[in-house]
């Protein structure tokens, strides 16, 4: 594994494909129009998902190699930001597991514009990590629908406050 990290598949959330023998997640939204985009992605570079989906975070924005331990009650989730993605269409990183993270892998947070509007995109492959996750199988992927459903309804939420002009 590359440094730590519990997967070797590092930087695949941006690729076309996600790899083989993981649960996958692949899920985008529209937030807005085409003006949401540095907007939305302000609040992804400023742990605003994770935020919003009741998750203790850093203080600090995100940096590339920057690692944090996220909370959730007692559960305590490690992880590295292994990149990030500040791009004239799209912004917003990713991070994979280090060791202690109940899940093995690595979920990207992007905004996106394109011709229709500014979307959240969160995409994530994932297998059992410790063995709670193993034996709570069913109820570990529940509650990764449950969390990433969360992301997203922080980005709209987000989007509804922000002012129009």
């Amino acid at each position: 594994m590359a440094d730590g990290l519990t997967y070797a598949e590092v930087g695949a959330t941006l690729a076309p494909a996600l790899p083989a023998g993981y649960h996958h997640v692949d899920v985008r939204r529209r937030i807005g129009d085409a003006s949401a985009l540095d907007a939305l992605g302000d609040l992804i570079l400023d742990w605003g998902l994770q935020r919003g989906a009741g998750l203790r975070t850093p203080s600090t924005k995100v940096s590339p190699g920057q690692e944090a331990t996220l909370r959730v009650g007692p559960l305590r989730m490690p992880v590295r930001v292994v990149r990030v993605v500040h791009e004239p269409d799209r912004r917003g990183f990713v991070y994979g597991t280090l060791a202690g993270h109940p899940e093995i892998g690595e979920e990207a947070f992007l905004a996106e514009r394109d011709a229709d509007g500014t979307w959240v995109h969160v995409r994530a492959f994932s297998r059992p990590g410790r063995w709670y996750s193993r034996l709570g199988g069913p109820v570990s992927s529940w509650l990764q629908r449950r969390y990433t459903e969360r992301y997203l309804l922080a980005a709209e939420d987000s989007a509804t406050r922000r002012p129009r002009g």
